[in-house]
């Protein structure tokens, strides 16, 4: 029994001392922050080293190289602006037009037919032309359907007034030319409401008593051929 309490006397003694030397060696680390930092660091990066060193090669080359960077675009959908607006401002926000015959055809008629319009007007335009190429009733591409004649005249006027085509003001025709862009692109037609025909409110052509109105747009009127 006495040998009993002189063990355990002396297991207490030795918690006690344990306990006495763990609070000074906190003591000591809480008075030196950076020590602690640092072994606390070396904890770490040798936790690190010991996970890398487990990688396979495939890994390893992953992580040496960093991550693929893919080049995202947005899907290409010609000619289908999200949203249309039919101001100047958003005509100029858009990349410099460029394209082939057809689109220096659109952008010709429009310019010497409605470059006096307003950016609706000259759309609408742009909607007859192209409604007329999609017609059974007409030729099949836009430099045809601007430069069709027929019963003694031309369809559409500047073919035939022995003027230059020549379009000498350089604002007017940028326009003209991103209209054309946007509508060959593939713009709804959303003025006209399918209109085949227009003509100034200053005439009044034969057809104009026969055709549906569809829309007036500035100083234009749209009929749509039955």
């Amino acid at each position: 029994m006495r040998l009993h309490q002189v063990w355990t006397s002396a297991l207490l003694a030795l918690g006690v001392l344990s306990g006495a030397a763990f609070a000074e060696v906190t003591v000591s680390q809480s008075n030196d922050p950076t020590a602690l930092i640092a072994q606390q660091m070396e904890s770490l990066m040798g936790a690190e080293r010991s996970a890398v060193g487990a990688l396979p090669p495939s890994k390893l080359n992953a992580l040496a190289t960093g991550p693929k960077v893919v080049a995202r675009t947005a899907p290409k959908k010609p000619g289908q602006p999200v949203v249309i607006e039919y101001s100047e401002a958003w005509l100029m926000s858009l990349p410099e037009p460029e394209g082939d015959a057809q689109w220096d055809c659109l952008r010709k008629a429009l310019y010497f037919e409605s470059r006096g319009e307003t950016i609706k007007g000259q759309f609408a335009v742009a909607e007859v032309i192209l409604n007329r190429v999609d017609s059974a009733d007409y030729p099949s591409s836009v430099c045809a359907v601007v430069g069709q004649r027929g019963g003694g005249g031309c369809q559409f006027s500047y073919v035939c007034d022995g003027a230059s085509d020549n379009m000498r003001e350089p604002y007017p025709a940028e326009i003209a030319g991103r209209i054309a862009r946007v509508m060959l692109d593939g713009a709804p037609r959303a003025l006209t409401f399918g209109a085949t025909h227009f003509h100034t409110r200053a005439v009044r052509p034969g057809w104009a008593s026969r055709f549906p109105r569809t829309a007036a747009i500035g100083a234009h009127l749209f009929y749509k051929q039955p």
